[in-house]
């Protein structure tokens, strides 16, 4: 037998599980990542260095990248304090058999976000509004928001389904945030203030999330996320905003879809 070459199994030449990544694995595992609401976080034991995972609720920065609220006192904190180095699985099993629906596995470091870091209200805001119940304790001493730098992932599309993705697959260029960071929280209490029926039929026409409280929790150039409490929704902008003043006519524009779909 030679060694080197492509593996032989009965004269046949083994096939590459690993797919080309294309367009539809990066859409699909950019709603996998935004519509998480918690995750398996996986670290290394500081007493043992063996793996250890639990669960943790999750948000998204307005670029993608993770966000977890945790404490001191968890042992996935003090391991994250001693190795940084983690991984995220994400993705719900719905009917049936388990393995035949989507998941991504995020692979990277996990770093606190200090509370004198300027990018640190913008994390808050957007965590809460995706697990509001949290308000009673995310400010207590022991509890701080920790965000995973993603450096490579891995999605499983479902049987037979496989691809590796890099960040830039998954988040976008922060570099290009700036404006509408800015208008988010504005935008949003505008929409929920003045145009609550539009929110709900986003939700429900063209998310086709189904009837419920849906209210707007977050924007980004690609999409809003609508949450109705523990159920979460995504609508994806087709083509994504370029700057922050397209927002308001691309609204417009849905509001008018919705309603005709309704």
């Amino acid at each position: 037998m030679l060694f080197g070459g492509p593996a032989i199994a009965n004269g046949t030449k083994k096939t590459d599980p690993i797919r080309p990544t294309d367009d539809a694995a990066r859409t699909l595992a950019r709603d996998l990542l935004r519509r998480a609401r918690f995750g398996a976080l996986g670290v290394l034991d500081p007493q043992d260095g063996s793996p250890f995972v639990s669960r943790v609720a999750l948000a998204t920065e307005m670029d993608g990248t993770p966000v977890m609220l945790i404490s001191t006192l968890s042992r996935h904190t003090q391991a994250l304090e001693a190795d940084p180095r983690c991984s995220l699985l994400v993705g719900e099993p719905g009917k049936g058999d388990p393995l035949a629906h989507p998941r991504l596995t995020l692979v990277g470091t996990a770093t606190p976000v200090a509370a004198d870091d300027p990018v640190h209200r913008h994390v808050r805001r957007r965590y809460l509004m995706r697990h509001p119940k949290a308000k009673l304790y995310a400010d207590f001493a022991d509890f701080s928001f920790f965000r995973v730098r993603v450096e490579r992932a891995s999605l499983n599309g479902g049987f037979g389904k496989a691809y590796e993705l890099m960040p830039s697959d998954l988040l976008l260029e922060r570099t290009g945030l700036a404006e509408f960071m800015e208008i988010e929280a504005p935008a949003i209490a505008h929409m929920q203030a003045d145009h609550a029926d539009a929110v709900r039929l986003y939700a429900q026409e063209l998310a086709r999330a189904g009837e419920g409280a849906w209210s707007l929790s977050s924007l980004d150039p690609q999409g809003l996320d609508f949450v109705d409490g523990d159920r979460v929704a995504r609508l994806a902008f087709e083509p994504p905003l370029v700057r922050a003043e397209e927002l308001r006519p691309r609204l417009v524009d849905l509001a008018k879809q919705a309603r005709e779909g309704e």
